[in-house]
């Protein structure tokens, strides 16, 4: 039978910890969401960096959005299931069907006021620690921003994790960089490209934005390189429309005269080395206790990349898995979590959620995939997400966005710099749109 309501603690009020709220009390339970900043959105509310002191690490900026960021899917996939992301709704100001990064605020923000979650979260408030009790609860320590102490403490039946993925840095190690004269930084604390005005600058990554701030720098800087670890040793290639932007593979060193060596031999002189390198999987609040640790961004162990098996399902996490469409796959997993804990829902044993995760391992490791992997879904998100759908009794993810996934990314391929404004779906259009009749 299931149990009776349940209090929790969910940490994070961004799209995932929302979802979190929504499908936590549509369950009957009752949840308390954490926020360190004044509002929703998480990744997408927009922050300037907090400070120049230290371009390569977090400092107290969450956000790791650029002024000019546009989304890299359609919007029609983007949305939860049963809130469409659509330029129909009363709340869009920008019709694009890839908009800028200010609509998807507005979107999750339509969604906490349709849902009514603002009264469940606790705005400027920090967790500062996790910590098991003897009777399975847990007793969360808070504080709201700019108190001293060691904040206050309440017990919960279980926490939620929803605390993100792109807010602590990842850098590229590059040998002799110390005694490189020039100035590094990280793509989290980039915004605009008017500081790089007839500068050279090199980039490292070949993801999402690496691609987006090279064409952004490009139309100020001086020349642009980007450092591809992926590309063969002997690229060197000026990008197709830019006289100033180049394909390198990977940086070998740095040299103390200003001089940055790639793979092939070749060098230039350049005055910034930004890591577009991706984040860390962290969880400072978190104790031994949680029985989980990161070693090379693989969040080890978790059954299905949600429960750690000694202590499930009284801790869970929420939207780790990247390559994926987040939103619908959050709600999935927080609809998941939501019948687990009430018991409507019923998990493995923790033996049998061990071998999972270790069988989980092997197949990684068949597939020629490092630990750092773990949680990229893009070849199986869709079975992944259908998977969930199943064990929660509903409906499998809708053909037309699987279809539309998919033509994005061949559309991407072949129309790298104008995917964003020319496609060939709109009958997909045209399919998602007749669906979202039943929810506008």
């Amino acid at each position: 039978m299931p149990s009776a309501s349940l209090r929790l603690a969910v940490v994070g009020a961004g799209a995932a910890g929302l979802a979190a709220a929504r499908e936590l009390r549509r369950e009957g339970h009752a949840p308390v969401v954490f926020e360190r900043a004044a509002a929703v959105g998480g990744t997408w509310l927009y922050t300037p960096p907090a400070t120049a002191a230290d371009p390569l690490g977090a400092a107290a900026t969450h956000s790791s959005l650029y002024a000019s960021l546009r989304t890299n899917l359609p919007r029609e996939v983007m949305g939860f299931l049963d809130f469409p992301f659509s330029a129909a709704s009363g709340y869009s100001a920008d019709p694009r069907r890839f908009p800028g990064h200010e609509e998807v605020l507005r979107y999750l923000e339509a969604f906490a006021r349709r849902f009514d979650l603002h009264r469940l979260i606790r705005f400027e408030t920090e967790v500062l620690r996790v910590r098991r009790e003897h009777d399975g609860k847990w007793a969360v320590a808070s504080r709201k921003l700019g108190d001293k102490g060691s904040g206050e403490e309440e017990v919960y039946d279980a926490v939620v994790v929803c605390n993100g993925h792109y807010t602590e840095p990842r850098v590229a190690v590059i040998p002799g960089v110390d005694a490189w004269p020039g100035k590094q930084m990280h793509s989290h604390n980039y915004r605009e490209p008017e500081p790089f005005l007839d500068q050279v600058v090199i980039i490292i990554g070949a993801s999402a934005s690496a691609v987006d701030i090279s064409r952004d720098v490009a139309s100020v800087a001086k020349e642009v390189h980007v450092a591809d670890r992926s590309a063969p040793a002997s690229t060197c290639e000026k990008q197709p429309g830019y006289d100033n932007l180049w394909l390198h593979s990977m940086i070998d060193r740095a040299q103390q005269d200003g001089s940055v060596v790639f793979r092939d031999g070749s060098s230039i002189k350049a005055d910034v080395i930004m890591h577009c390198t991706g984040y860390l999987y962290e969880f400072p609040f978190l104790g031994d206790d949680s029985t989980i640790t990161v070693v090379d961004n693989r969040v080890d162990p978790l059954f299905k990349h949600v429960f750690p098996p000694e202590v499930a399902p009284q801790l869970s996490f929420i939207g780790l898995p990247f390559r994926v469409i987040p939103f619908p796959l959050f709600e999935l997993q927080s609809k998941w979590v939501a019948g687990v804990l009430s018991g409507r829902i019923k998990l493995p044993s923790e033996d049998e959620m061990m071998k999972d995760v270790k069988t989980f391992y092997l197949s990684l490791e068949a597939w020629g995939w490092p630990k750092r992997y773990t949680h990229n879904l893009s070849n199986y998100q869709f079975e992944y997400d259908d998977c969930l759908a199943e064990q929660c009794g509903h409906p499998p993810i809708e053909e037309w966005r699987k279809l539309m996934y998919a033509a994005n990314a061949k559309n991407k391929e072949a129309r790298p710099e104008s995917y964003r404004d020319e496609w060939d779906d709109d009958h997909l259009v045209a399919e998602a749109n007749e669906d979202f009749k039943k929810y506008l």
